[in-house]
């Protein structure tokens, strides 16, 4: 997953559990499938560019494009998140939600 870029946006601590925010622009390179996965913690995000095939464990494929929204709850398997075009990269904005030392994301 090195070809994956995140550049963290913000980290804000929070009152209560989870303890803090962490926001990220996320750039998937052309072709790029992120491979099943789960968060610790919920995620929130906004799709900038590009075009992604999302899956949620149970549902069906769904295609986000700039302007779309996506959420991810805690500990649910995500099948799919990739980057549909050949030549395009796909970026977002995924809003974390973390507690303690917990990792943004657990590949499967």
């Amino acid at each position: 997953m090195t070809d994956i870029r995140r550049a963290m946006l913000l980290t804000h601590p929070l009152s209560a559990t989870p303890d803090r925010v962490e926001a990220y622009r996320v750039e998937l390179p052309p072709g790029r499938a992120a491979g099943s996965h789960f968060h610790p913690g919920p995620v929130a995000g906004y799709v900038e560019s590009g075009l992604i095939a999302y899956e949620r464990a149970g549902q069906p494929v769904r295609e986000l494009r700039a302007g779309d929204v996506f959420v991810e709850p805690a500990g649910e398997v995500i099948r799919r998140f990739d980057n549909s075009s050949a030549s395009e990269p796909a970026t977002f904005i995924a809003f974390y939600l973390l507690d303690g030392d917990q990792p943004l994301i657990q590949p499967i």
